[in-house]
């Protein structure tokens, strides 16, 4: 795993192996990283703080590394609790420190630590705002809406390291590091940030103009090298809405069985007219995140969907509200409805896609009564066909 920089700006962030759901809504099998760093120097500065699950080992970190020495400031680029919970109590342990962040993050402090006298030890800064620590100057970066308002990275130009806020991070702790960065930061990518592809592509902007030789985000590992590069690379594909891999998302949601049948049916068309990959979810049961991500890497979703209710299925209606929510667009949608006396779903499905930028459905939206029939097949060719045109 990658975590430590160099001699000067030192790891103390921590592991949370015990966490089962981040944010109480994604599911993190292998945990959560809460980064910070110390930067030693004339004047040291501590690299944001982290979630209170894990405060006392962060405070033990922050104690060994400091090995008595006080630092001067501590640096807030982001205001969530995962990374902002320790502020009060870190501040109260080292009187001489002084807390650095944005305007927006200072007035969001009032909400999380009433009562802390933190106003007046507080120093603003703003795009364009360096702060000297002796050999390292730390160049202060808006990031507005990357994900929350008050976002800041900052550059460290004598060792070229941008701290990236929760840019460029990913799920999973640093003790289950692997080599396939991706996996997990694509899923991070669409269900926390992927709703802000324009403030992305304005910090991707900016970052192109530095030297930048390590990355260090507030979740995941130091990206360095060509990970690093990777990473950019991904990044610019993603806040641009772009599809990663070509291929089709087929995802079901099925209450008897008729339309998942009939979803691994068109699959397997699909697979045998040359579709270079297809991807099938059950969204009765497969983690909702990872088909968001999926949803975003590829550039055609056909959604099988029971009718319910006078309306769609209600795991059918989650994704596609969760997708509009995200700011899905410039993708290709086909359409199968199922019903045994009022198919309804695809209207449904419709009202919401037609919502979103850019989306397009294909014709013809195909319709089964309860179980998929050998008369259905012509249809469900022709649809597999318009899709992979689209």
């Amino acid at each position: 795993m990658t975590k430590q920089v160099s001699e000067n700006i030192l790891y103390t962030g921590v592991d949370d192996l015990d966490i089962d759901l981040f944010e109480s809504q994604y599911i993190v099998p292998e945990g959560m990283s809460y980064n910070s760093w110390v930067i030693i120097d004339q004047k040291i500065a501590i690299m944001d703080t982290a979630d209170s699950r894990k405060g006392q080992e962060w405070l033990q970190n922050i104690a060994a590394t400091l090995d008595g020495r006080q630092p001067a400031y501590l640096i807030c680029h982001h205001m969530e609790p995962d990374h902002s919970a320790l502020i009060a109590k870190a501040m109260e342990l080292y009187p001489g420190m002084t807390l650095v962040c944005s305007q927006k993050a200072s007035q969001m402090m009032l909400n999380f630590f009433d009562g802390a006298d933190l106003q007046s030890r507080t120093l603003n800064v703003k795009e364009g705002d360096t702060l000297e620590l002796g050999r390292h100057t730390l160049h202060f970066i808006a990031a507005p809406m990357v994900h929350w308002p008050e976002v800041l990275m900052s550059y460290e130009s004598s060792e070229k390291v941008l701290f990236a806020a929760d840019g460029f991070g990913k799920f999973g702790a640093l003790c289950h590091e692997t080599d396939d960065w991706a996996c997990e930061a694509r899923r991070y990518y669409f269900n926390i940030c992927g709703k802000y592809g324009a403030p992305v592509q304005t910090v991707l902007k900016k970052a192109a103009k530095l030297d930048i030789k390590a990355i260090c985000p507030l979740h995941g590992p130091v990206l360095t090298g060509q990970k690093m590069a990777t990473a950019i690379s991904l990044y610019d594909t993603w806040s641009r809405y772009e599809a990663e891999t070509d291929g089709v998302l087929v995802v079901y949601a099925s209450i008897h069985g008729g339309t998942a049948a009939a979803a691994q049916r068109m699959a397997e068309i699909l697979k045998a007219k040359g579709a270079p990959k297809v991807v099938v979810s059950d969204l009765s049961r497969d983690d909702l995140a990872e088909v968001i991500e999926d949803a975003f890497r590829y550039p055609r979703i056909l959604c099988c969907a029971a009718s319910y209710d006078g309306g769609v299925f209600p795991p059918m209606h989650d994704l596609l509200y969760h997708l509009q929510i995200k700011n899905y667009q410039k993708r290709t949608f086909g359409l199968l409805e199922n019903g045994s006396w009022a198919p309804c779903a695809a209207r449904a499905m419709r009202s919401i896609i037609e919502t979103m930028k850019d989306c397009k459905i294909v014709d013809p939206v195909v319709t089964i009564t309860s179980r998929m029939k050998d008369s259905d097949l012509p249809a469900m060719e022709a649809l597999a066909d318009a899709l992979l045109k689209g």
